[in-house]
């Protein structure tokens, strides 16, 4: 069974398959609908979110796509240079590199109980079909797409349904994370899928992030307390907010005010008046305070203007949940090569 797509690595000691102890083989990632890229973070790791350091990762992210170009500078300021703006829809996988793991947040709008649940038949509410196309092609271990709690349930499931059998058609089978993103230290209360496709011929599946934080939820304070009194650039993108009274438009979202002593509100893509309002202060929460409820760090700037930058925010996954996502799917390769686990699943 091949293990990884690419070569081994200087310094790797590899034998029959097999990682010798204490080396670990770094498993070659392309992400589809890299947005400005918190999915991607979380899976290389090496960053300090509230002064807590998130471990680097045995991943490497080879090539990021996104349709969207403002996510350009975003991305290449912040993550790496290996970003390439595309239109997934016409992409060919046989142009673009072999990766060992295919991840993406393909996009949700269609699946949202906001949206216009257009679902798989729509033009964005197909673009799953670029993940399950490159899978095909280049049979990746796994490929990982995060969406909307709602994908499960729309249309009575049909909508899941149809796209399981988009990659089981590619060869893969499908097991479903439902993730409450608290539940993994993230301030917020974000609701997510995670569809992890395992490719058949591999015989037990990952097991799901361990919840580090329930019952021990990070709160709105936790998370931007420290900001009070930061009106400038001190600290990035802090000066930035929006100055609505009221919302204009969305039946009162973003007219709630941020809950003091538990996680905020889910940090939505819509701008301008949709933003919460402080827990505190008579003003809608800023950029970095989205960022922050996000769990990006704040060396991680956001280089456009307001409206761009909350959008790119909230389309994001939060690069902590990310890292607990990453953090079990390395320690499943690190079985699949040792050949810890049996061709049942169960340990040796």
């Amino acid at each position: 069974m091949r293990i990884f797509a690419s070569s081994t690595p200087t310094g790797a000691n590899i034998s029959s398959g097999k990682i010798i102890k204490g080396e670990k083989k770094v498993a070659k990632i392309v992400s589809f609908f890299a947005g400005c890229g918190g999915l991607d973070l979380g899976f290389v790791g090496g960053f300090t979110y509230r002064n807590q350091k998130y471990a680097k990762q045995p991943f490497e992210v080879v090539q990021a796509y996104d349709f969207d170009a403002a996510c350009e500078p975003t991305y290449k300021s912040n993550v790496g240079e290996h970003f390439q703006i595309m239109d997934l829809a016409k992409a060919k996988p046989a142009e673009m590199p072999r990766g060992d793991i295919l991840i993406g947040g393909f996009p949700c709008q269609e699946f949202s109980i906001c949206g216009p649940k257009g679902g798989t038949d729509s033009k964005r509410g197909s673009l799953f079909k670029s993940m399950s196309a490159y899978a095909k092609f280049h049979q990746p271990l796994l490929v990982i797409a995060e969406n909307v709690a709602h994908l499960p349930r729309m249309n009575e499931g049909n909508e899941l349904r149809r796209i399981k059998k988009s990659f089981a058609d590619a060869g893969y089978r499908c097991i479903q994370w439902d993730m409450y993103a608290p539940d993994y230290g993230v301030p917020q209360a974000r609701q997510r899928v995670v569809l992890v496709f395992v490719r058949k011929d591999i015989a037990f599946d990952p097991l799901p992030p361990r919840q580090t934080f329930a019952g021990k939820y990070r709160s709105v304070e936790w998370a931007i307390s420290d900001l009070i009194g930061i009106d400038d650039e001190t600290v990035a993108n802090q000066s930035q907010y929006f100055k609505a009274a009221l919302a204009k438009s969305g039946n009162g979202q973003g007219d709630e005010t941020s809950p003091r002593n538990a996680p905020g509100y889910t940090v939505r893509a819509n701008a301008k008046s949709r933003v919460q309002f402080h827990y505190a202060l008579p003003r809608r929460l800023t950029i970095r305070e989205c960022a922050r409820l996000q769990t990006f760090p704040d060396n991680f700037v956001f280089p456009h203007a307001a409206t761009t930058n909350i959008r790119q925010i909230g389309n994001a996954v939060p690069p902590v949940m990310a890292h607990a996502i990453a953090t079990s799917i390395g320690a499943y390769l690190e079985d699949v090569v040792s050949g810890k686990l049996d061709t049942k699943g169960g340990e040796k």
